[in-house]
């Protein structure tokens, strides 16, 4: 992969478009198509505005891998809505969403556009791996600041931030996220680390939010600097920084596997290559009826012919 890669943090991105496009944009029996309709319309001005040569919707084959459930069980445990033994637990999805999404999967694979998810891992792991192996300039489209993680300058690799839409996107580097939050994107796991989320259900470090987080990483360097340095009596930390990362060692201990997103993902052998012309032209104009997806689906035909 050598020409300009740009990943889709897929469920992102319709999460964004079912919020944000009208449930009155149905199909013709009346079902909402809006996440649809508003899935393709992104993907439309994605690849017009900034043109990959390759594009991969990334999928959550398991939202909730049972290894990070092991290692943090508050991990996302408020979003499940059923748990299923031996089976990825069922998300708490919007009930008009969730008949969406098989929709959208199907529009995706008639279109040609690489559509992958990995058994036992999430959207932002298979979009972790693709980027570790990417020789060329990766753009990461989300709406998740986990991935931040993945900012590299040295290697082209920043994340397209939506702030209205995908009209208006932060194009985040390493400049954006030091001037943001202190740190680059390496650094930046360590900060979301310490700090805690409480959309994922991470608790973080008692008492150290955003600001301390970053500037305990710009005195002592990394998480393992700040770890050491509470060890160590001449280290400049308060007494209560160093009480209360004292007692958050078990937590210190297992969360960075949590929180950090996998490079070593076993992805499958799929063609990247952005599509010019669907691969499925038929089943592709029996959605486009069923569904009507009309100008929305229309529109990014015209634009991968370009």
């Amino acid at each position: 992969m050598t020409g300009r890669l740009m990943l889709l943090d897929t469920a992102s991105l319709y999460f964004r478009a079912y919020f944000g496009v009208p449930d009155s944009v149905k199909a013709p029996d009346g079902t909402p198509v809006n996440a649809v309709r508003g899935l393709l319309d992104f993907i439309d001005r994605l690849v017009r505005d900034h043109r990959p040569e390759q594009l991969v919707a990334c999928m959550d084959a398991d939202w909730r891998p049972g290894w990070r459930v092991d290692l943090i069980p508050t991990y996302k445990a408020h979003r499940v809505a059923e748990e299923h033994a031996g089976a990825p637990d069922e998300e708490e999805v919007p009930d008009t969403l969730s008949p969406q999404v098989p929709v959208i999967e199907e529009v995706l694979d008639a279109l040609g556009i690489a559509r992958v998810g990995v058994a036992g891992y999430e959207a932002d792991d298979v979009i972790g791996t693709y980027s570790a192996r990417a020789t060329g300039p990766v753009d990461i489209v989300t709406g998740d600041r986990d991935l931040y993680q993945l900012v590299d300058d040295a290697r082209g690799i920043r994340v397209l931030y939506p702030l209205k839409g995908v009209g208006t996107l932060q194009l985040t580097d390493e400049a954006v996220l030091r001037e943001k939050y202190g740190v680059d994107g390496r650094g930046y796991a360590d900060l979301a680390l310490l700090r805690g989320d409480p959309s994922d259900g991470l608790p973080g470090v008692a008492g150290i939010g955003e600001k301390t987080a970053a500037k305990l990483l710009a005195e002592f360097g990394d998480l393992a600097g700040i770890m050491a340095a509470v060890d160590d009596p001449r280290a400049k930390l308060t007494p209560s920084q160093r009480k209360r990362l004292t007692e958050a060692r078990p937590y210190v201990a297992v969360a960075p596997k949590v929180v950090r997103v996998a490079g070593d993902v076993p992805l499958p052998d799929v063609d990247t290559a952005l599509p010019h012309a669907p691969r499925d032209p038929a089943a592709l104009e029996r959605l486009a009826k069923r569904w009507g997806l009309g100008g929305s689906l229309q529109r990014l035909l015209t634009t991968l012919a370009e």
